[in-house]
């Protein structure tokens, strides 16, 4: 009656060990295949935030060498909010993803580049929206 115990103990555990098997198979194929995902999602908003930045740090250089061909006593604010974003730019975090206030701090950068375009009277040709960059020409 031992080895008959034994057979059915087998049979009616086989499908808590193929469940707990099951169950690890996928475990280690979900996590591999989310470390793709995550790594793929990271490029891309990196890219986006990156190209955001350039975007402004572009525009600021450009003005700079306007502003500063044809200074003025008027210009002094435009200057001083200028130089202001090419600072904050500067000391963006580009190689930290774990950086706390990286979205607060993009969020800063953004509204010094809305002063500063508001300031030169500019309209930009691009779209700055709160999931990201969205740029159009």
């Amino acid at each position: 009656m031992a080895g008959g115990q034994d057979l059915f103990d087998a049979i009616v555990m086989a499908d808590d060990r193929f469940h707990g098997e099951g169950y690890q198979e996928g475990y280690e194929e979900g996590s591999s295949l989310g470390i793709i995902e995550g790594r793929q999602h990271g490029t891309l908003h990196g890219a986006k935030i990156g190209s955001e930045v350039g975007c402004y740090q572009g525009f600021a250089v450009a003005w700079r060498g306007l502003l500063c061909s044809h200074a003025t006593g008027k210009d002094s604010k435009k200057m001083k909010v200028l130089e202001s974003l090419l600072g904050m730019i500067e000391n963006f975090p580009y190689d930290d993803p774990t950086y706390a206030k990286l979205h607060e701090d993009l969020d800063r950068i953004r509204g010094k580049f809305k002063q500063l375009c508001s300031l030169l009277n500019v309209q930009p040709d691009f779209k700055i929206s709160v999931e990201g960059s969205g740029l159009s020409f």
